[in-house]
């Protein structure tokens, strides 16, 4: 929805199959991060779907190709160009399930994920892919490259370092430069919201004596809501300021049903 409106919003009859595609995609990649990891959960985490025998590894194998695909045959129906950047991303979302357990820089991959939602929104959209639509892209990807370091540090426990914090706050930042005059204080405000959430989902990482990174990864990720929202800043309308809030509360309700790591 962001990267939509940072393209100008528009062509609103495509936002029900970007919603759709870009939801399967993120399913497919849930479903494969879990065949892909299936040996590491055998020996640490056995109450997992797979190893705990509810499911099989060859069925969560063909389910994630399932929805990959049902993904990208939705963003197909919105325009060539976003289905041909569908089957991109789906590339990298295979790549790194394949990969994130091997590689250090494996964040990076997930983070180059999501700066190409906003693009395949905003290609939808009446201007098309804006430079906001790529700089904000930029600064969601950041921020969950810096997300995804301590999802790492949870499967793999370390010590903690602070460089991840300056991804994080990336989309801050950005929003700063972008709302001026009357629109800075807005901004100002709705940062302000965010800091506070960021600071309240780190410190059970870094400022607690029992680390529960989980917790951390949960709030950060529900704290996608509120990059989102900094970029389309405080002028969009009303509405899409109670859409947010809305998707906020339900990202953090589902978290109690679905867990988020």
């Amino acid at each position: 929805m962001a990267g939509w409106w940072l393209g100008g919003g528009g062509n609103a009859k495509t936002l029900p199959f970007l919603f759709v595609g870009a939801t399967f995609l993120y399913v497919g990649g849930m479903f494969l991060n879990d065949a892909f990891d299936v040996e590491f959960d055998r020996e640490h985490r056995k109450e997992r779907p797979i190893p705990s025998g509810k499911i099989t590894v060859d069925a969560v194998f063909f389910w994630a190709f399932a929805w990959l695909t049902l993904g990208i045959i939705s963003l197909f129906c919105t325009s060539a160009v976003t289905g041909c950047l569908g089957i991109f991303v789906a590339c990298l979302i295979v790549l790194y399930d394949w990969l994130h357990k091997r590689i250090v820089f494996a964040p990076v991959l997930m983070g180059i994920c999501r700066f190409f939602l906003y693009v395949i929104a905003a290609a939808v959209s009446e201007k098309g892919v804006t430079g906001w639509a790529i700089w904000c892209g930029l600064a969601l990807g950041l921020y969950v490259i810096g997300l995804s370091y301590f999802a790492r540090i949870e499967s793999a426990p370390g010590a903690l370092r602070y460089w991840p914090l300056l991804p994080l706050v990336t989309p801050v930042l950005l929003a700063q430069f972008m709302n001026a005059n009357g629109a800075r204080q807005g901004a100002l405000l709705l940062s302000g919201i965010f800091v506070l959430w960021m600071v309240k989902c780190l410190r059970y990482g870094f400022w607690t004596n029992e680390r529960n990174i989980g917790r951390t990864v949960s709030g950060l990720l529900a704290g996608i809501v509120f990059v989102d929202w900094l970029a389309i800043g405080p002028d969009a309308p009303r509405v899409l300021g109670f859409v947010f809030v809305g998707c906020f509360l339900a990202a953090l309700g589902f978290q109690r049903f679905v867990p988020a790591t």
